[in-house]
């Protein structure tokens, strides 16, 4: 049975105080008496969408024809470690281009470019493989999440260090609240804005 695209928003489930009362430490945490906790979390979890193969089918295809609308040449699709592996491949498919990851420290042989970010607990490195553009190529970002805006602010240094144009940043789902998209010099398109 083909899916609609709102009854593949139906599919993304919420779970609130997700993960609950679990204890994040972090440098500032660990020399401090006191710990933190994280609640109040309403984590939306996408994976149901992965049960249905035509709900993916048309998750996929709606982002493609997202990235068509731009009316602008996509010459590699990245996605981010770890959800936009799940996506980012699919898509690149449809679209006739290339995939490349962008993963955590030390994930990825040969050379790479690399660029330290900020976590909400603290220092975290992205890389690249060095090859996996060329300058002057346009790409497009795809990841299940925007929140602080953090990782894909990362991803687009990445791509500015190897001289490639970043067209757009797709999402799944974006945390309008966190204001992540400010952070961001592309454009940004999100399925589910909450």
């Amino acid at each position: 049975m083909p899916y609609t695209i709102d009854q593949v928003k139906a599919l993304v489930r919420e779970f609130p105080d997700f993960p609950s009362k679990v204890l994040y430490l972090t440098a500032a945490v660990l020399s401090a008496p006191c710990l933190c906790q994280r609640i109040g979390i309403l984590f939306r979890d996408i994976f149901p969408i992965f049960r249905h193969p035509e709900a993916v089918e048309c998750l996929v295809d709606h982002f493609v024809e997202r990235i068509k609308a731009l009316g602008q040449r996509v010459d590699v699709v990245i996605g981010l470690d770890a959800r936009g592996f799940l996506f980012g491949p699919l898509i690149a498919i449809k679209l006739g281009v290339a995939f490349a990851p962008v993963r955590k420290r030390g994930k990825l042989p040969g050379e790479v470019v690399s660029v330290t970010y900020m976590k909400e607990y603290g220092p975290d490195v992205f890389e690249m493989q060095a090859d996996a553009l060329a300058a002057g190529q346009n790409v497009v970002i795809i990841d299940d999440l925007l929140a602080t805006g953090g990782s894909c602010k990362a991803a687009e240094d990445l791509v500015a260090q190897l001289k490639g144009n970043v067209l757009l940043s797709a999402f799944v789902i974006s945390l309008v609240g966190l204001e992540g998209d400010k952070k961001l010099k592309a454009p940004v398109y999100a399925l589910i804005e909450c």
